[in-house]
């Protein structure tokens, strides 16, 4: 677990025995309390915000455990670790992935995926005549956004398959060090099943966590890039179509924030969502 060792130990070196180690816990997995999103924000931690949900409280344990084990890390007492020599070592042979961007990716992350992947499952199928098959995603927003792409699409739909296979190699050209196969092999296309996280993961050889990790950071790599120059990829940036907008506020907090600005006060909102007035401030936060 390489890649997720050098997160760890990065996270422990800049928390410097200010947090427990389980508040890297929480900022993997994008826990929404004021707690964590500050403590993102102040030990400059906010790349790593959501990265990894679904790491369990167990995985977790045991990685630390493994750590300590390996002499990377030593206990100071109330759950809080330094780097040893060791540690300091691995980090500096095993950077970071750099272009992970939890804090403005991670809530359109898998939108994105999925309407990527589906995309291409179509385009695949109409350049191959095929009108019978079963869609890779089951979310019918994410249906209803293709079809509605494919017919505000200016672009002859025959095309559309050889225009976004020049995208994403236009995409990925100028950066050496990402591997598109990561990628690649979770695609489905015409008579052509993508494998599964796992399948992909023991196909190249990785940890199941290092394999989710080297995803969501090509995944964050399109995201950035294909922002940045739009004109560049006139196909692919139709799949950030909106997706900032509709994530910016959980649906809880959306709620707290409607009745917020109806000028109800922190206490009354509590007690009329039957929520504890924590929970309400973690929401504005």
């Amino acid at each position: 677990m390489v890649q997720l060792t050098s997160i760890i130990l990065y996270c422990l070196k800049q928390l410097s025995k200010e947090r427990t180690v389980y508040s890297i816990y929480h900022l993997l997995n994008g826990k929404k309390s004021s707690q964590t999103i500050q403590d993102a924000h102040l030990f400059s931690l906010k790349k790593f915000f959501g990265v990894l949900s679904p790491l369990s409280r167990d995985s977790y344990d045991s990685m630390i455990r493994t750590l300590q084990e390996q002499g990377y890390i030593i206990n100071h007492g109330e759950q809080r670790f330094l780097l040893t020599s060791s540690g300091e070592s691995f980090l500096n042979k095993h950077p970071i992935l750099n272009e992970l961007n939890g804090w403005e990716y991670h809530q359109i992350t898998w939108s994105f995926w999925e309407r990527l992947s589906l995309l291409i499952q179509v385009a695949s199928n109409i350049v191959h005549q095929e009108k019978c098959y079963i869609p890779i995603q089951k979310n019918k927003d994410v249906h209803q956004w293709v079809k509605t792409v494919l017919k505000e699409m200016k672009v002859p739909k025959y095309d559309l398959g050889r225009m976004i296979y020049q995208e994403l190699i236009a995409c990925f050209e100028h950066n050496k060090t990402l591997d598109p196969s990561v990628l690649v092999f979770r695609l489905t296309g015409f008579q052509q099943i993508g494998l599964t996280p796992m399948q992909t993961a023991q196909k190249l050889s990785m940890n199941h966590f290092d394999y989710q990790l080297q995803f969501i950071n090509i995944i964050h790599y399109m995201i950035r890039k294909i922002a940045e120059k739009p004109e560049q990829f006139p196909i692919l940036s139709l799949l950030q179509q909106e997706l900032r907008q509709q994530h910016e506020l959980t649906q809880s907090s959306r709620k707290t924030w409607q009745l917020l600005i109806q000028g109800y006060s922190l206490e009354a909102i509590a007690r009329l969502r039957k929520l504890r007035e924590s929970t309400i401030e973690d929401h504005l936060c």
